[in-house]
């Protein structure tokens, strides 16, 4: 499938009132769309989303059916990705102009990523009911925000490498590359006038770490994606962060840290009430060797959602295997959840 096939547009929001009692001034959601919404508008899939990662690396997903994976076809669904908030393509630190730019952009909450969607569903796919919310890591996070909030809107949902908020462990992991990241002198408490290099860098290489699990390196998978040494891996990582900008990393961790599906005014804070909402078919699908959406965690959660189905994922890849097109075996069974979700619900 050629990437002239999907359309990438951006819904304008106007000023957009936030959970935390801020207004995010003239917010704008970027999306990117594949295939037609059908008379009955039921053929909607949202693919939300993951931290540092743009619409485009959820295209994998989607295309014609194959020998190997039970891609999302554009025949038959209407497949929208929307782009995090803060993430560079949304409204964010770096694209902001005046006195919300940088480092006084506003705390955005998943709460607020999935109340804009909710208003592009309803605004510009006329209030349609969605065939599938599905996602990876924080893509994941907010599928799973999705079915809690909106059971009548949500037919199915698939998380993958994700938890319903962000467990201690898991923000302390994040505490550790945000350090990395601010530490740089040039850094200048997020007002900086030329990149901040080192810190990019640092971060980078702290992620590195913990993206991948401890097999990965043991058994020199990185050979895999094309790398001949894991110094090799480590300057992609760099020269990949060395792209983005300080401050939407940090605006979008910021987001990440404070994820919990029940810290809205819906549940004001009953974790349980809001893992119990999820009742339509759901799939939780965390990575056996995951360090920071771990697997224990993912149980926990999957236990109290009544609609939930628990698959781990048994790959080396660390959170890694849950993204579109990165382990070739835990993406083809992410694609046969799909498939098995949408055809419970006769789509």
């Amino acid at each position: 499938m050629s990437i002239e096939q999907w359309v990438k547009r951006d819904f304008q929001a106007g000023d957009l009132p936030l959970a935390n009692g801020d207004v995010l001034a003239n917010a704008r959601l970027h999306y990117h769309q594949i295939g037609q919404l059908n008379a009955p508008k039921d053929n909607l899939i949202l693919l939300p989303t993951y931290y540092g990662g743009a619409a485009v690396g959820n295209h994998p997903w989607v295309g014609k059916k194959s020998a190997n994976a039970n891609l999302l076809d554009p025949d038959r669904y209407c497949i929208v990705i929307p782009a995090l908030l803060g993430a560079g393509e949304s409204s964010s630190p770096s694209n902001t102009h005046g006195p919300q730019a940088g480092a006084d952009f506003p705390a955005i909450s998943l709460y607020d990523n999935v109340l804009l969607q909710k208003r592009l569903v309803d605004e510009v796919f006329g209030e349609a009911r969605l065939a599938l919310v599905m996602g990876w890591s924080m893509g994941g996070m907010q599928a799973l925000q999705w079915g809690s909030l909106f059971p009548e809107r949500v037919s199915a949902v698939l998380a993958t490498c994700c938890t319903a908020r962000c467990y201690p462990h898991n923000r302390v992991f994040l505490e550790g590359v945000k350090a990395a990241l601010t530490c740089d002198p040039a850094f200048q408490d997020g007002r900086y006038q030329t990149p901040p290099a080192r810190g990019l860098k640092a971060f980078a290489r702290v992620y590195a770490g913990w993206a991948y699990s401890q097999a990965f390196f043991r058994e020199n998978l990185w050979r895999e994606l094309g790398f001949r040494s894991i110094e090799e891996l480590l300057a992609f990582w760099e020269q990949d962060h060395l792209g983005q900008d300080a401050n939407d990393l940090l605006s979008v961790l910021a987001t990440w840290q404070g994820g919990n599906i029940s810290d809205n005014p819906v549940f004001n804070g009953d974790y349980a009430a809001a893992l119990s909402a999820i009742t339509m078919p759901t799939r939780v699908m965390p990575s056996a060797t995951d360090l920071y959406f771990t697997a224990e965690d993912a149980t926990f959660d999957a236990a109290r959602m009544p609609g939930a189905e628990l698959q781990v994922l048994e790959s080396h890849w660390g959170h890694i295997a849950g993204g579109a097109g990165r382990d070739t075996m835990s993406h083809a069974q992410i694609l046969n959840a799909a498939a098995s979700l949408l055809s419970q619900r006769g789509q």
